[in-house]
């Protein structure tokens, strides 16, 4: 009886981990990003860290912006994020930030470098 127990709640409890990781995605388009034509790819990536549940930052990030200002900011919480705050019972969280850029023909060589 214990044991099945133990198996239901390891089961629950993998499950809600799998599902925290999956909901915690903020996209906001900056400048014409929307509008633009042309390939998206990473232009800079970046972790932030809170301690406290996420009341209080641990580090400020900067990440890099292109100088025209057209780019996706996306802020998510990955699966790696997820089991560093799981282990630490939430009290250290992690955030992945990651800048998209889209590239297209009439974009100079030096500002994608």
């Amino acid at each position: 009886m214990i044991q099945k127990v133990k198996r239901s709640l390891s089961l629950y409890l993998l499950l809600a981990v799998l599902m925290l990781s999956a909901c915690r995605v903020t996209k906001v388009n900056v400048g014409e990003y929307r509008t633009q034509q042309g390939r998206a790819y990473t232009y800079a990536k970046g972790k932030q860290l809170w301690i406290l549940w996420g009341i209080i930052p641990l580090t400020r990030t900067n990440v890099n912006t292109p100088s025209h200002g057209n780019c996706q900011v996306i802020g998510k919480q990955n699966l790696g994020d997820t089991i560093i705050t799981f282990l630490t019972g939430g009290i250290i969280t992690s955030r992945t930030i990651k800048i998209k850029v889209k590239r297209n023909q009439e974009d100079s060589s030096e500002e994608y470098q």
